[in-house]
């Protein structure tokens, strides 16, 4: 016997909105989401205001360590002028308390650091973990439109890479922003307390470098921009490759994809190229200037010293404090380095955690009234409702439907017919355009989702397991059910005897997106944590199209007798389907075209009774 004939599956363009079909010009196109203004600076400070204290501790240590490392130069200055003289007078204890007072500095110094490292490693740590489970919660929070155009890969390279730019700013850079910072304000301080003209001489240099920093931090900004981007697009089409991997084998695309890839990674490499430019010209030209420079003081401080009006010991730490202020310059380089990759990375992460869910929480939520015990499901009604994908057409131009509770519906239709926007739109993945969604009266919008989730639940055409054991995916739909109710569901499914043969029955690892069992055996586990959250509605887009004949058709009778009284929509796939419900819809481009009882439409002489009539020639 041949199996019955099969409707397309409403997976058209216009039904979804996959980000192929994103319009030119879409921030989706993007890898940079629309980042508000001071929308970074913004995540910056809530990231590090929990921990001012602890950020105010390290300062202190850092501050501290500096003063015992620029005190050097000043004791070697005290040295040559004052204690060797004293010593040559066999006056030993200036040289003495010189040589002790150094190396208490150096002692203190070292355990300062020490101190410092270990206390910003926790502050670091912490602002990180902060961040990628900010990321994580705000992505899941996000409504199932985004979803749909913004691509896991990207998802991924957020909490990935760009948290490892910033992580590599906090335990690198800042220190290095900081110790330059502190090193410029005490040897200003020092060289124009030591000599008015060597200081004033050595603030002048500053100007040069100054200019270098801020032309260097304006054209690396555009190259670490364009870098992450880069690694991004990499990765997404890393990941895209990889989920997608059966139908790359299937249709011989590893060779165009290996073709794809290379141009990304071309990509990656030219810009990682531009940035190591960028750097290597900042450093050329710090170099220069700071060697200039010290050059200019040697030769006039020693010119000076010949002449009688400046100390050989004030020369010398002089000349120490402008090497220990210039040799940090290329150390300030690599901060800018980070700092810029960072900038661009937290941007992008700022525009995604600005993102706003598009199907948001009430403000004032209400409450679904009890249900009946002798009705267990619930009114649904369509009033007045119209929708469209941002990227696309009208799909429900104004649509009415009222579906009484406990009624089993199947609706039907070509591809494209607008079924499954019915279906999302009842679950509320996405809001209308216009008009409402009730249940038992009440607008969804008005709902809180966990009050909505257990009203509603809806199983799709893809059957998503989690790595975990069978009894786990069961279990999402009700996370508190013992392991008698687990496998009472699973036997009203008629899931428990495939279950039961596997290695280890109700604890087999099913491993990532249940790879270890067939996508019929998927489908029934997904049907299965259905029904053990036990809602009002139920809703099933297709659910049963990946099951064979005699799995539909136990399906089927189990689905008898669990949605008595409750009201089902089932998006009809095939035809077989209908056989279960008290009434079909017949939709042709958002609206239903025919409605009725299915044995009075198979009897009438209508687009259903045409696809019913087919259907049977099939089986004979």
């Amino acid at each position: 016997m041949t199996a019955p004939p099969t409707a397309p599956p409403a997976t058209a363009d216009d039904e979804r909105e996959p980000e192929v079909r994103a319009k030119a010009g879409d921030p989706f196109d993007r890898d940079v989401l629309p980042t508000p203004p001071r929308a970074t600076s913004a995540l910056l400070r809530s990231l590090l205001a929990p921990m001012k204290a602890r950020v105010a501790l390290t300062s202190f240590l850092l501050l501290l360590q500096q003063a015992a490392v620029q005190a050097g130069p000043l004791l070697v200055a005290y040295a040559i002028d004052s204690a060797v003289p004293a010593f040559r007078d066999d006056r030993h204890g200036p040289l003495i308390a010189v040589g002790v007072t150094y190396l208490l500095c150096s002692v203190a110094s070292g355990g300062l650091q020490y101190a410092f490292v270990r206390a910003s490693a926790r502050v670091n740590q912490d602002v990180l973990l902060d961040l990628r489970g900010r990321i994580f919660r705000h992505a899941q929070a996000l409504s199932v439109d985004f979803h749909e155009r913004y691509t896991s890969g990207r998802l991924i390279s957020r909490s990935t890479t760009d948290v490892e730019s910033l992580r590599e700013l906090l335990n690198e850079g800042l220190q290095e922003l900081i110790t330059v910072i502190l090193s410029f304000v005490y040897i200003s301080a020092m060289l124009l307390w030591l000599d008015l003209g060597l200081g004033a001489v050595a603030v002048a240099s500053f100007l040069p470098l100054y200019l270098l920093v801020r032309n260097y931090r304006r054209r690396a900004g555009r190259v670490y921009t364009l870098r992450s981007t880069a690694i991004a697009a990499v990765i997404v089409k890393f990941v895209e490759t990889m989920n997608g991997i059966r139908p790359v084998r299937a249709f011989r695309r590893e060779a165009a994809n290996d073709a794809e890839f290379a141009v990304l990674n071309k990509r990656h490499e030219r810009t990682n190229g531009d940035a190591l430019l960028e750097m290597a010209r900042y450093v050329v030209g710090s170099r220069l200037v700071a060697n200039t420079a010290v050059a200019l003081i040697v030769l006039w401080g020693a010119y000076r010293v010949a002449g009688g009006s400046l100390e050989l010991g004030v020369l010398a730490a002089a000349v120490l404090y402008l090497r220990r202020l210039y040799d940090p310059i290329d150390r300030l380089g690599m901060f800018l380095n980070s700092y810029q990759s960072a900038a661009a990375s937290l941007e992008k992460i700022a525009g995604l955690l600005a993102q706003t869910p598009s199907v948001p929480e009430p403000v004032a939520p209400r409450e679904l009234p009890p249900l009946e015990s002798e009705h267990p499901g619930r009114e649904v009604v369509f009033d007045g409702v119209r929708f469209g994908y941002r990227t696309g057409g009208e799909i429900l131009p104004r649509f009415d439907l009222s579906l009484p509770a406990g009624q089993t519906v199947a609706v039907v239709g070509s591809t494209g017919a607008g079924k499954s926007t019915l279906a999302k739109l009842l679950a509320r993945f996405y809001d209308p355009t216009a008009g409402r969604v009730l249940l038992d009266g009440v607008d969804l919008r008005d709902l809180s989702v966990p009050e909505l989730r257990r009203g509603v639940v809806m199983v799709t055409q893809e059957a998503f397991l989690f790595s975990g054991t069978v009894a786990d995916n069961i279990a999402i739909g009700r996370p508190d059910a013992s392991r008698e109710e687990i496998e009472r569901a699973a036997k009203a499914i008629g899931a428990h005897e495939f279950i039961s043969a596997l290695p280890d029955g109700y604890d087999t690892d099913v491993r990532k997106r249940g790879g270890r069992i067939s996508a019929g055996q998927r489908q029934l586990v997904a049907f299965a944590r259905a029904l053990l959250a036990d809602p009002a509605v139920l809703i099933l887009d297709e659910a049963t199209s990946s099951l064979d004949i005699p799995g539909e058709r136990a399906v089927q009778r189990a689905m008898s007798t669990v949605l008595h009284g409750r009201t089902a929509v089932v998006i009809a796939h095939r035809l077989s389907t209908v056989e279960i419900a008290d009434r079909v819809l017949v939709m042709e481009h958002g609206r239903i075209v025919e409605d009725g009882p299915p044995a009075e439409l198979i009897a009438g002489t209508g687009r259903f009774a045409d696809l019913h009539r087919a259907w049977r020639d099939s089986l004979a």
